[in-house]
C-alpha cells in the first residue's frame, strides 16, 4: 500500500491515529502512576477536613478555578511573587487537582492564612470593595446556601474509595459542619491552601 492510499483510506487512517495517540500517552502516562512524588503526599499534607471539602466543592461548582490557577511554577518571577513552587505531592489528595493554567486574577496555591476570615467574606461578597481593579463577581448567595450534610458523607465515602486516608471518625467531624454556609465552607477551602507547605 503506498502512503498517498494511506492517506485517502479514512478508516485505516483513523485507525493508525488513534493507534499512535494510545502509544504516546501510555509512554508519557504509565510511568506517573509508579512514581512515589506523584503518588504519595509531600510532608505535612493532610485530607480536606469534611468543611474544606464542601469548600472545595463549591470553589470547583462555582468556577473559581476558571479564572485562578493553583500551580506555582518553578520559575524566579513565580517563586518570588508566591512563594515555593507547586509540587505533585501536594495535591494527592484533589479529585480532580486544580493546577491549571490560567490567571485572570492571581494563583491561590499559597493563599492560605495571607488574609483574614472578614476579608474573604467581605471579597466574596462584593470584590471591590477591598480591591478596587477586580474584575471579578460577587458570590453572595454562597451566605444563603446551607451544607448539604446527606450529600458530604457520601462525598466522604467516594473520596475514602478514591484512596484518601479519612478515619472511622470522620462522621464525628460532620456534625460540626452543621448549619454552615457553603461561604463559610469555601473560606475555609481557601485558608488551607498552601498552609501544609508553609510548616
Amino acid at each position: 500500500m503506498k502512503h498517498e492510499d494511506l492517506e485517502k483510506n479514512m478508516g485505516i487512517m483513523g485507525v493508525l491515529i488513534v493507534l499512535v495517540i494510545s502509544v504516546a500517552g501510555l509512554v508519557e502516562i504509565l510511568p506517573l502512576f509508579f512514581q512515589t512524588q506523584v503518588i504519595e503526599p509531600a510532608p505535612n499534607v493532610r485530607p480536606y477536613t469534611p468543611l474544606e471539602l464542601v469548600g472545595r466543592d463549591v470553589y470547583v461548582r462555582e468556577g473559581c478555578y476558571n479564572c485562578h490557577s493553583q500551580m506555582i511554577r518553578p520559575f524566579v518571577s513565580e517563586t518570588a511573587r508566591y512563594g515555593a513552587y507547586s509540587t505533585a505531592g501536594e495535591s494527592v489528595y484533589d479529585y480532580p487537582f486544580q493546577w491549571g493554567s490560567k490567571r485572570t486574577g492571581p494563583d491561590l496555591a499559597r493563599i492560605g492564612g495571607r488574609y483574614t476570615d472578614d476579608w474573604h467574606y467581605a471579597h466574596l461578597m462584593d470584590p471591590r470593595s477591598v480591591v478596587q481593579e477586580s474584575n471579578m463577581p460577587g458570590f453572595p448567595w454562597l451566605a444563603e446556601n446551607t451544607v448539604d450534610t446527606d450529600l458530604l458523607k457520601t462525598k466522604v465515602e467516594v473520596m475514602r474509595k478514591l484512596g484518601v486516608p479519612y478515619e472511622e471518625g470522620v462522621e464525628d467531624d460532620l456534625s460540626a459542619v452543621e448549619g454552615k454556609t457553603e461561604m463559610e465552607a469555601l473560606i475555609a477551602y481557601l485558608q488551607m491552601l498552601g498552609t501544609n507547605v508553609k510548616k
